[in-house]
């Protein structure tokens, strides 16, 4: 199979169903987005850092959950394919594993920054992509039926990214980056 077709060098590019869209639609940016969220989970997944190996199976999980979610973006309206399931379950993972990371944590008592270490701002990084995410697949749910678990997920997502990121600072012994408004 080649790699390159040419049908898309006129700006428009094939749902899962067939049909042509601009590069542009909405249903490409949230997929797109989503799969750049994906790459910036790689990252994570890749540092070669004792804090992140606990976490490793745990990533690959959210990967393919998010390559999951992106196929179910991509396929347009009224297509029929059998794709993955989107497993519910999935939610209460992030969600207990929210719970374990914050009972390691000290309380967060005002709001912090990317920083302290690389860890952190990566995990701060693949947090903003996924709220970027998020909005596309909230602009696309406006327009088209979207799985009301894509939302949850991707929400919950990000919020298990924002602990993530301060466990790799727990983690690595870093300093904990506090904003300090100018008064």
């Amino acid at each position: 199979m080649k790699i390159y077709t040419k049908k898309g060098d006129s700006g428009t590019t094939s749902l899962i169903g067939g049909t042509r869209v601009p590069k542009h639609d909405l249903r490409i940016e949230a997929y797109g987005t989503v799969d750049e969220l994906n790459s910036w989970m790689g990252v994570l997944s890749v540092m070669d850092l004792d804090a992140v190996q606990s976490f490793k199976p745990q990533i690959k999980q959210i990967q393919d959950c998010l390559f999951t979610i992106g196929s179910h973006l991509a396929l347009e309206e009224g297509a029929h394919m059998q794709l993955p399931e989107l497993d519910e379950g999935l939610i209460s993972v992030l969600e207990h594993s929210i719970d374990e990371q914050e009972k390691l944590l000290p309380p967060l008592k005002s709001f912090v920054l990317p920083g302290g270490h690389l860890a952190n701002s990566q995990a701060h990084v693949a947090r903003c992509v996924c709220r970027r995410a998020e909005r596309a697949v909230v602009r696309l749910n406006e327009a088209a039926s979207v799985n009301p678990f894509i939302l949850t997920y991707l929400n919950r997502l990000s919020d298990w990214l924002f602990v993530f990121a301060r466990s790799m600072t727990h983690l690595t012994a870093s300093d904990e980056v506090v904003w300090a408004p100018r008064k």
